[in-house]
């Protein structure tokens, strides 16, 4: 982290926060491990915790060495990235790419409180970025309070310790982290058209219904909609559907002793032939296969 960062205008502190938490890995450490297998992949370098942090400034012309992830709890502030300002309000979340120039402050009416980390290794770049598909920096959670969870036992446990397990401990936090901001960023949020068609298809399973249909449920064109599906899910929502389809099937036959033409009528299929064809085409077997082979 770099906290000798210029901060020119009189009312930006050098100082610290009241009640701030603030944990930074010796640099040899973080060499160390990322030369480890575990920690090399990812490694946490520093953490914090910064409330109502008024007069907190960065500027780093040359960009940080680490990604940098700040989660907004309350207050504000703005990032600056690319020449582009975000604003973070409670339960926005940016991540900054390593090497990447960017200045960052707290709102002087309402000065942010942050929950911030810099991480480091060679899946970093893709945990923030192409793995999910994420394609802007900052990300609106809906899932604040296990984000908070995970940041307070991940500065927890560096403010106890520091050794090679503690680093692998955070190193796993870190990548739940990671990973739970990424998907937030392309999952659907709470009312929005797609949760609710998801929904409207969670609840009719044992039901066929017509994209156009689905489509002018949720007040959307089909072309729109499916586009949608397939930027959160990887396919359509004839696909969506047939995986919860699948999913009801899988859970019949593991739990009850319902025949498969019963089951197959349970989840939308007048045909068992059919629905036994397409079982396998995504299962790889029949459901009597499938319901024969040992699990757990």
């Amino acid at each position: 982290m770099d906290e000798t960062a210029m901060r020119v205008e009189p009312h930006y502190r050098r100082e610290g926060f009241d009640d701030q938490r603030l944990c930074v890995i010796p640099r040899p450490q973080v060499d160390a491990a990322l030369d480890r297998a575990g920690t090399r992949r990812l490694t946490v370098t520093d953490a914090g915790y910064f409330p109502a942090a008024a007069g907190h400034r960065r500027i780093r012309a040359k960009g940080a060495a680490e990604a940098v992830v700040i989660l907004c709890v309350s207050g504000s502030g703005t990032v600056t990235l690319k020449g582009e300002t975000y604003t973070l309000t409670p339960s926005a979340c940016i991540t900054i790419p390593a090497s990447q120039p960017h200045e960052y402050q707290a709102s002087f009416d309402d000065p942010w409180t942050i929950w911030w980390m810099h991480v480091r290794g060679t899946d970093v770049a893709e945990l923030t970025g192409p793995l999910l598909g994420k394609a802007q920096p900052l990300t609106c959670l809906r899932s604040i309070d296990r984000v908070v969870a995970l940041f307070d036992e991940l500065v927890g446990l560096l403010e106890r310790r520091i050794s090679p397990a503690h680093l692998l401990t955070a190193s796993g936090i870190a990548w739940m982290l990671l990973t739970r901001i990424a998907a937030d960023s392309i999952l659907p949020a709470d009312g929005s058209p797609l949760e609710r068609a998801m929904r409207y298809l969670e609840a009719r399973v044992d039901g066929n219904i017509q994209i156009a249909e689905l489509a002018s449920i949720v007040g959307m064109s089909p072309s729109h909609l499916s586009a949608l599906f397939r930027q959160a899910t990887g396919g359509g929502p004839g696909a969506f559907h047939t995986s919860l389809k699948m999913a009801r099937a899988r859970g019949l036959l593991d739990t009850t002793q319902m025949t498969v033409t019963e089951i197959a009528i349970a989840v939308g299929y007048s045909d068992p032939l059919y629905f036994s064809r397409h079982f396998r085409r995504v299962h790889g077997v029949s459901p009597t296969t499938y319901r024969a082979q040992h699990k757990g």
